[in-house]
């Protein structure tokens, strides 16, 4: 590890510890050359996945634009970050669980689908809208119907 302040390779270890979230080690560093301390973290590599899109050109997994995606859906709804944030792990999760490093953005926007669907029916209704490109009010009966059935009055 590269001293931050004279550049030099050359230190120590005086203290690790797992940080706050425990997903990386703390390491409090001394450099032998200029006594000066420094903290570096130790984190696992995530493993990354690419997303085939409608027209078959892949790009690579991008949280936030998934992310950018159910808040506007979620736009003036009682869901909160942290339902928000627990939604888009579940999904990593299964992604990461079922594939290797592809999938294709028909899965991905099923998978939030279905569990927007659990958390909040119009949060739901607005993602599908733009998911499966409404085109009419039809399209909002079609996608509205089978809920309405299942619903208690």
């Amino acid at each position: 590890m590269r001293c931050p302040y004279c550049r030099s390779d050359n230190d120590r270890v005086i203290d690790s510890r797992a940080s706050e979230d425990s997903f990386a080690i703390r390491r409090r560093r001394e450099c032998l050359d200029c006594r000066r301390r420094y903290t570096t973290y130790e984190r696992i590599e995530e493993r990354t996945f690419r997303v085939i899109k409608k027209d078959g050109t892949r790009v690579p997994f991008q949280r936030e634009k998934l992310k950018s995606g159910i808040e506007k859906a979620c736009w003036k709804r009682p869901v909160s970050d942290a339902q928000i944030e627990a939604l888009i792990t579940d999904v990593e999760n299964d992604v990461l669980a079922n594939f290797d490093a592809e999938v294709d953005s028909r899965y991905l926007g099923e998978q939030v689908m279905t569990r927007l669907r659990e958390l909040d029916q119009v949060a739901y209704v607005r993602f599908a809208s733009v998911y499966r490109q409404f085109k009419d009010v039809r399209d909002f009966v079609e996608e509205l119907a089978p809920m309405l059935r299942q619903s208690p009055k």
